[in-house]
């Protein structure tokens, strides 16, 4: 009897010494240990080193290696997110589109794992998620971005931080000078690529295939994705890029900044904060250093050797297969312009053009106009971006392209409809995360997330979104135009709005 009872014992000690070896993850810098989620199928570490605080000397400098530590880090929780103003609730963007108001830091440079892999020789598929923010806002810990929806579909979600705005994107001659790269911003950039190096380095640990590694991110982020694409320094590390709402594919006014143009910004904003010298400016405290904005990525010359869109004409990009679209909705909107003041204004700016715009941005009543409107604010800061890129690398034949227009209106209160399938309104189905956000949703939305998720899941594991059970998602190619709309009910069709989309492209570039 005794025997029977001793028996269970040891089998549960050794089934609880299995479960917190498999807590513990072995990285460069030393041991992690992570915690499982309710139901004990998903690992997750959050607040992951992988990279030295970039504060003191170490601001606007590249990420540095981490300095190892003895023991176990405990790395449960969130890590501070990176120094910004403070996230305020605006328009539909609730407490579930943000980051937490505290703690913020220079001390950021930290990464989440979400991992259902039981040993470290699985390989699963990873995703590397950056997240958006204008290259001014954002941080990890946002609500939708939780990974654990994903990892149950069986690859590794990996969210990371990065410097934003003027601790992210900060130039000034003496920065060039020192840096051995002669050049200065885009640390931003930088701390993407030490953490694209970091997984190559890592993610085996948490059973993840380095050499299966696909890069996505909404809106800046997916400004990320395409600046990662773009540059010789990222060539490696992954092989699949995601780019939700965002790429630079397009010249437009202001765009392609030179390292020249940003330092002499560096050095208004230095002299509008009294401090001349680079060793004032590091002395200066984080939140002094806020009152300057407009920081954002440039063309440094190594980071970006040229503007994007010039590296893939010169066919120098990392050719990777693609999965990119945008929103119904992707605008951000003014005041809107009855009819009459819409076709004067459209008179006015194109000219000759004018009865050409108005064909395919309508505006005989007050209600046309304003959807024109709407239309013409999404195609012109998303629409032609990501329409140029698929069609670039479509043309030359080279890795598979695929394209997506999101049109679901997430159901809403009187206050939120207004706002129909807006810019991030994709990332709770993408992730699956519907459930950390406050709406009254229907059985179609969470349909919508399950099939969302599983085509980036799919498309992540093997370059193609298509699988068992979904809706086909033909190949984007210029001929027949195939766009997935993502809606009620998912379907393939040629692409709206593509006559509008080619006048766009064509006025911008003039």
């Amino acid at each position: 009897m005794k025997r029977l009872l001793i028996l269970p014992l040891i089998l549960l000690c050794a089934c609880a010494m299995a479960q917190t070896k498999s807590m513990v993850a072995k990285i460069d810098g030393g041991l992690v240990r992570g915690v499982s989620n309710s139901t004990g199928d998903i690992m997750s570490y959050k607040g992951i080193p992988f990279a030295a605080p970039p504060v003191g000397d170490l601001r606007w400098k590249a990420p540095q290696p981490v300095k190892a530590w003895k023991g176990v880090k405990e790395c449960t929780e969130f890590s501070k997110m990176p120094v910004q103003g403070k996230p305020n609730e605006f328009g539909v963007y609730t407490r579930e589109f943000l980051i937490k108001d505290e703690p913020l830091s220079e001390d950021c440079l930290y990464l989440n794992v979400w991992t259902g892999a039981k040993n470290p020789s699985e390989k699963r598929p990873v995703i590397v998620w950056i997240y958006g923010g204008g290259f001014s806002s954002g941080g990890t810990n946002v609500p939708i971005y939780d990974g654990e929806a994903l990892a149950k579909k069986g690859v590794i979600l990996v969210s990371v931080n990065y410097r934003v705005g003027i601790l992210g994107f900060f130039s000034h001659p003496e920065l060039t000078k020192e840096s051995p790269n002669h050049t200065s911003g885009n640390y931003g950039l930088m701390d993407q690529l030490a953490s694209l190096q970091w997984v190559k380095k890592n993610i085996a640990s948490f059973g993840g295939d380095p050499a299966n590694v696909t890069i996505a991110g909404q809106s800046a982020g997916s400004y990320g994705v395409n600046y990662l694409v773009a540059s010789p320094l990222a060539k490696g590390l992954f092989k699949g890029a995601i780019a939700e709402s965002g790429a630079h594919m397009v010249p437009g006014p202001g765009s392609g900044t030179t390292l020249a143009q940003a330092e002499q910004g560096g050095l208004k904003a230095a002299e509008a904060l009294h401090a001349p010298s680079l060793a004032e400016l590091r002395k200066l405290p984080a939140e002094e250093l806020l009152k300057q904005n407009g920081f954002r990525p440039i063309v440094d010359g190594y980071f970006l050797p040229q503007i994007p869109a010039d590296i893939f004409a010169a066919n120098k990009e990392n050719q990777v297969p693609l999965l990119t679209g945008w929103n119904e909705d992707d605008a951000f909107m003014g005041s809107i312009k009855k009819a009459a003041d819409y076709t004067a204004g459209i008179q006015k700016r194109f000219g000759d053009k004018a009865a050409e715009v108005l064909k395919l941005y309508p505006g005989k009543t007050d209600a046309e106009a304003e959807r024109s409107q709407i239309r013409m604010s999404r195609d012109g800061l998303f629409g032609v971006q990501n329409y140029t890129w698929v069609n670039v690398q479509s043309a030359k034949n080279k890795a598979k392209v695929y394209l997506y227009r999101f049109t679901r209106r997430m159901p809403a209160t009187e206050a939120f409809k207004k706002y129909g399938a807006f810019h991030t309104g994709e990332v709770g189905y993408v992730f699956n995360n519907l459930k950390f956000i406050n709406r009254p949703f229907e059985p179609v939305d969470q349909e919508l997330a399950d099939t969302m998720s599983s085509y980036w899941v799919n498309f992540a594991t093997s370059g193609n979104p298509n699988g068992p059970g979904l809706p086909a998602w033909p190949v984007y190619n210029s001929k027949g135009n195939q766009v997935m709309i993502l809606g009620e009910k998912p379907v393939a069709e040629p692409l709206p709005d593509k006559a509008a989309l080619d006048f766009m492209v064509k006025d911008m570039m003039k």
